[in-house]
């Protein structure tokens, strides 16, 4: 599972970062992909997992008791009672969340927000897709602030920018992918006005009405980034190096969607490196 972090669309944990401080992102990166192989069904075959946690073999599908058996090893990790946490990633975190003395909540979003997902399929509004993205997205933000030390009121405000911003450049390129999950992250009242039908989203191209609510979309991603690019600005050494990475992997990507004519139906546009690396000397001369 852990292998999976080298394909993520942002870095979990660069190599020059303190090896502390990638040890610790890795187990908070474990928990995170737990919680979403769960919420997606994309657990490993064969009921293991169900099994770590507790559960019977035969629930290795059953999402809602696997979230629940996941919530209380979690509760495991926080507490000093024996026994300890069940599943291997469990035992993992409980070292990093004593030495950052992290808390549970942002651990309690990102399970919150996968049980929703087994919920709601579709978001009328834009404030309620943002809502969603407080559960799924920021947490993993004030994570990484609290691994790094550097929590404050100001950088948690302008990470979660960072973070619901990121989560909507995912929602728009992966509009195909999502839409095969019976998902849609496209803001049923932005379909309306912009006259865009599921059968549209299903189509193997945009049409002028898809790529139009596309463009809008990005542009409100992009204006959350921009919003919560100060964050690199407040932060030194590696840390604005990682923060900035993050920032430039969300402009490269919605570069990408531009230069596809945000036609996003055919596949998710991913960046270049190229473009990435030049995202990412902007921001930091921005922000330097």
């Amino acid at each position: 599972m852990l292998d999976q972090a080298a394909h993520e669309n942002f870095p979990v944990a660069p190599f020059f970062l303190p090896r502390v401080w990638r040890a610790d992102l890795m187990a908070v990166y474990g928990f995170a992909r737990l919680v979403d192989d769960i919420g997606d069904g994309d657990l490993a075959p064969g009921g293991g997992d169900a099994v770590l946690l507790g559960l019977d073999r035969a629930q290795y599908d059953d999402r809602p008791a696997l979230l629940d058996a996941l919530e209380a090893d979690l509760h495991r990790v926080f507490s000093d009672r024996a026994p300890g946490p069940k599943h291997p990633l469990m035992r993992r975190l409980g070292p990093t969340v004593r030495r950052c003395e992290l808390t549970p909540e942002p651990f309690l979003g990102l399970i919150e927000a996968n049980r929703q997902d087994q919920r709601v399929s579709r978001y009328a509004t834009y404030d309620d897709l943002v809502a969603y993205c407080e559960l799924s997205a920021n947490p993993v933000g004030r994570l990484v602030l609290g691994i790094t030390g550097t929590s404050s009121p100001e950088r948690i405000r302008r990470s979660d920018a960072v973070c619901t911003a990121l989560q909507i450049v995912e929602h728009v390129q992966d509009v195909a992918e999502d839409l095969g999950r019976d998902r849609v992250y496209l803001p049923a009242e932005d379909m309306k006005r912009f006259g865009v039908t599921e059968a549209d989203l299903a189509a193997p191209s945009g049409g002028a009405s898809v790529r139009a609510l596309i463009a809008f979309e990005a542009e409100r991603a992009r204006d959350l980034l921009n919003e919560g690019t100060a964050l690199v600005g407040s932060v030194h050494g590696r840390l604005k190096l990682l923060l900035a990475g993050f920032v430039a992997g969300g402009r490269a990507a919605l570069q990408a969607v531009a230069a596809a004519e945000h036609d996003v139906l055919p596949g998710p546009p991913k960046p270049t490196k190229l473009s990435l690396m030049r995202e990412l000397a902007a921001v930091l001369r921005r922000e330097g």
